[in-house]
């Protein structure tokens, strides 16, 4: 055993000054740095001035009891593990113990001592696991709190209001907006601000997974369900387990789908692809989209009562041109982050950040983060002028596509084909990148699956012409 490092730090705290004697010298051999105190209250002095790795107190004292000890060490050091040492005989204090805090119990006795290394080894790995676990914590409640939520506007303020409330209940909500204006963000922090905050949070976008994947990816398979059931799997349901699950574009899942969703909401049980068991979902649904859902539900594409069902709070997330004031606060975070991996980059001057904020944002949030990330990257030092903007935000607004009768009788269907192309085109030029054509923002944008947009420029005859 390596002597040549201090393993830890232990406060031994016990009244038998021969035992406490031979604690720590059997500590000391194992290379623990030990401070020993045979009075519970001068311990717990000590305690209020610095930190220990571990406690390892006895259970009958005069004044404090080791119970008592173990409570108050835990209320100034939530980290602090403790182990009792306990009289033969004594069970039901063992467990009381335990119930106080206390990481695990053993018998006193001089035989016994030679024991404690390996259960201390095990209590200060708890502690350091425990500590970690902590810091995530804190680190993900920083990331996704309500101050992450960029925005004084009295529209965002509104549903930062609700959010707040709604995170401190078990209520199932559905969020509302526009793609881009930061659904998911808000899923996030009301799980993270919520009782179910230590348990996992599993987004699944329910628009990008194909229909006929979409049940075994929410709710798992048996073995042999379909041809490729080649083994059991568990689904985004199970793996949200005592968390969040979040449902994001839940306006595109087929209406089959729908009815055993509604048992999940409403029964908190389903059964994987191919199995007739019931397995219960101790989960919490927050479920988002950009459609309109009563629109769809008078077109008899969503279920009424799902929708009944998932609106128990409804919150609208309103889109970035309806809080244009807080435009220039998200251009000075988003390029606050940047400047972490680019420390010569300066900011934006005056006169692009006036050309930005008079810009509508049709992408919103996300349009405004990736534009200033990619300007980051071209840039890298320096101020970002109205110059080194995109053309479609300097040149004022696009023209949007007007329908108007010809002077002559009208082909209906032609027209409505010119038009459908028109918008498709302005979207696909707006969703351009380095590579051509995104088609994949470019169906967001237009509110249509990316295979009907590709199944549309294919029949309208839409070919790219290069740059």
């Amino acid at each position: 055993m390596n002597r040549g490092s201090v393993r830890g730090s232990v406060l031994v705290v016990d009244d038998d000054a021969l035992f406490r004697a031979a604690l720590v010298r059997y500590l000391e051999g194992e290379g623990y740095a030990v401070v020993a105190e045979g009075d519970p209250a001068t311990a717990l002095e000590r305690i209020e001035r610095r930190s220990f790795d571990l406690v390892l107190t006895d259970l009958r004292m005069p004044g404090i009891d080791g119970i008592s000890l173990v409570r108050r060490v835990r209320a100034l050091d939530p980290d602090a593990v403790s182990i009792v040492v306990t009289g033969f005989g004594n069970p039901e204090q063992s467990i009381e113990a335990l119930h106080a805090g206390a990481f695990w119990f053993i018998e006193k006795s001089y035989e016994r001592i030679a024991c404690l290394a390996p259960l201390i080894e095990k209590a200060l790995e708890f502690r350091r696991l425990h500590g970690a676990n902590r810091q995530l914590q804190r680190q993900l409640e920083t990331r996704y709190g309500f101050d992450n939520i960029v925005g004084e506007s009295e529209a965002l303020r509104g549903t930062i209001e609700i959010v707040r409330k709604v995170a401190d209940s078990e209520a199932t909500a559905l969020v509302l907006g526009e793609s881009g204006v930061g659904k998911e963000l808000v899923a996030r922090a009301i799980h993270y601000n919520s009782t179910r905050a230590q348990h996992p949070f599993v987004p699944v976008n329910c628009g990008a997974i194909p229909e006929d994947l979409l049940e075994s990816e929410l709710f798992g398979h048996e073995k042999g369900a379909f041809t490729s059931a080649v083994r059991d799997r568990a689904g985004r349901f199970a793996e949200a387990q005592g968390g969040t699950i979040f449902l994001d574009e839940i306006g595109d899942m087929s209406m089959n789908l729908q009815t055993k969703l509604l048992r999940v909401v409403q029964e908190r049980e389903y059964s994987p692809v191919g199995s007739s068991r019931t397995v219960r979902a101790d989960v919490r649904i927050v479920a988002a989209t950009h459609r309109d859902l009563p629109e769809l539900i008078r077109e008899r594409r969503f279920r009424e009562d799902l929708y009944f069902r998932l609106s128990v709070v409804p919150i609208e997330v309103p889109p970035l041109r309806a809080r244009r004031e807080d435009v220039i606060l998200l251009l000075r975070h988003f390029v606050e982050v940047q400047r972490r991996k680019y420390p010569e980059l300066r900011g934006l001057t005056e006169a692009a950040q006036k050309r930005l904020a008079e810009y509508d944002w049709p992408g919103n949030v996300r349009e405004l983060q990736n534009l200033i990330e990619r300007l980051a990257v071209l840039q890298r030092s320096g101020w970002i002028d109205e110059a080194e903007l995109p053309p479609h935000i300097t040149k004022g607004k696009l023209e949007r596509p007007v329908a108007s009768l010809p002077a002559s009788n009208a082909n209906f269907d032609e027209m409505v084909k010119s038009f459908e192309r028109d918008l498709i085109l302005q979207a696909l030029e707006e969703t351009r990148d380095r590579t051509g054509w995104n088609k994949t923002k470019a169906a967001v944008r237009l509110g249509l699956k990316r295979t009907t947009l590709v199944e549309k420029i294919r029949a309208l005859g839409i070919t790219q012409t290069p740059d």
